[in-house]
């Protein structure tokens, strides 16, 4: 617990989430954060009753709350003003070169113990008195006590207030700027190439594919084996051309490996739909009837292939995609035959949009499918916890040039 002086009758107390009796306040607190001006959009959140469902799935994490405790007239009263979500997992910051006599270089990771921010939010009538100043820092004590080297946060590149938080006031310095792609799930399903094969794979098959040609992309988890077993992932599917012999026979991960295709893509998918909804507030009668409209329009006649915008301003789910990658001239068409996969998919269960990241220079931005007034550009800061740690085998990470792609961790979208 940290106890931060704000005036002489009241003190800002940081401290545990505690499940049993914060929950309420939390939620009232994240609602008054996601109401914005009038007239104005603002995106609403609900995590189904779980503050911590966003950090949950991660092997380390951590929730505080900031509340704000005033003593008037020898009664003491605490109100909960402001919390912050935290996590830590070990991931790939670089690739070393492995030699051995008689045998070409072999690239191998480099890992570090990376912490993620994520979820600071501060009530309206109680910001501008440092509080989140004061729950970053403590967040940041606790990555240093689980041997953290490195924290990073996401927030979106336009909101110039959390920007200037951390790299003003935190010590962060830009980092990366990936591209958020958004796409509506039509009433229509979309039409897959009939070339086309899509194999679902096993974890164990998975796995294996995504260790040996992922292991030294940036931020791929060592514990990706975690990732795939968890309940959330909905699969990791293979496209593969239908005249190659293993959309005839699928022998397993291993084979494949040993005799792959000219071309394949691979793609995983997570449920975020059972951990919160989204909802946009802020539209007009006249938004809602045109969104209403063209879902009316799509259902009724689904062999015109309409395009229509899902009910995102009542509470819709999400489907992430993430470890989009592959090989070969007719990876990018691959790409998009498992998106279309993915759209349908997620249109059986009832989702509202699909979404990935992808790095601004992978050439996935332009190949996926999506609508750039549901996209945006995300800005990744980052922090080293202490400069005594070592410069190591790749030197100082926040110096290093972008990779032309990374590994989307679904547990902290």
């Amino acid at each position: 617990m940290v106890v931060a002086e704000n005036d002489r009758n009241a003190v800002v107390v940081i401290r545990e989430f505690n499940p049993k009796t914060d929950r309420e306040r939390v939620e009232q607190v994240e609602r008054s954060c996601e109401v914005g001006p009038s007239g104005e959009y603002s995106l609403h959140a609900d995590l189904l009753g779980d503050p911590v469902c966003r950090v949950r799935n991660s092997p380390a994490y951590l929730m505080l709350v900031a509340e704000m405790v005033v003593i008037t007239d020898g009664e003491e009263t605490r109100d909960i003003v402001g919390m912050i979500r935290g996590c830590i997992k070990t991931v790939t910051c670089g690739r070393k070169l492995y030699r051995k006599t008689n045998h070409p270089p072999e690239p191998r990771p480099v890992f570090t113990k990376l912490a993620y921010i994520l979820g600071l939010r501060v009530s309206p009538t109680h910001r501008r008195m440092k509080i989140g100043l004061k729950l970053v820092c403590r967040m940041e004590d606790w990555f240093r006590d689980k041997g953290a080297e490195y924290s990073y946060i996401a927030t979106d590149a336009t909101n110039k207030a959390s920007v200037n938080l951390f790299t003003g006031k935190c010590g962060y310095s830009k980092f990366r700027n990936p591209s958020v792609l958004v796409h509506p799930v039509f009433a229509h399903r979309l039409h897959i190439n009939q070339q086309v094969t899509i194999i679902k794979l096993s974890c164990t098959d998975a796995e294996v594919i995504y260790r040996h040609t992922f292991s030294t992309t940036e931020f791929f988890p060592r514990d990706i084996d975690s990732v795939l077993k968890n309940n959330l992932n909905l699969g990791t599917f293979l496209a593969i051309p239908k005249d190659c012999t293993h959309a005839v026979s699928w022998v397993g991960s291993e084979w494949f490996l040993s005799y792959p295709p000219d071309s394949w893509a691979i793609m995983s998918v997570w449920n975020c739909n059972d951990v919160f909804k989204l909802e946009v507030k802020g539209a007009s009668w006249l938004k809602k009837g045109f969104v209403k409209t063209t879902r009316v329009l799509d259902q009724v006649f689904p062999f015109l292939n309409l395009p229509s915008l899902p009910q995102i301003f009542n509470p819709f789910g999400l489907h992430l995609l993430y470890g989009l990658g592959g090989v070969g001239p007719a990876y990018l068409k691959l790409a998009r035959a498992l998106f279309g996969y993915a759209h349908n998919l997620a249109k059986k269960r009832k989702c509202g949009v699909v979404a990935t990241e992808v790095s601004s220079e992978d050439p996935l931005k332009s190949a996926i499918p999506h609508w750039k007034v549901l996209s945006f550009t995300d800005l990744w800061c980052i922090k080293r916890l202490d400069e005594d740690y070592s410069e190591g085998y790749i030197g100082d990470w926040r110096k290093s040039q972008p990779d032309r792609s990374f590994f989307l961790d679904p547990r902290e979208f």
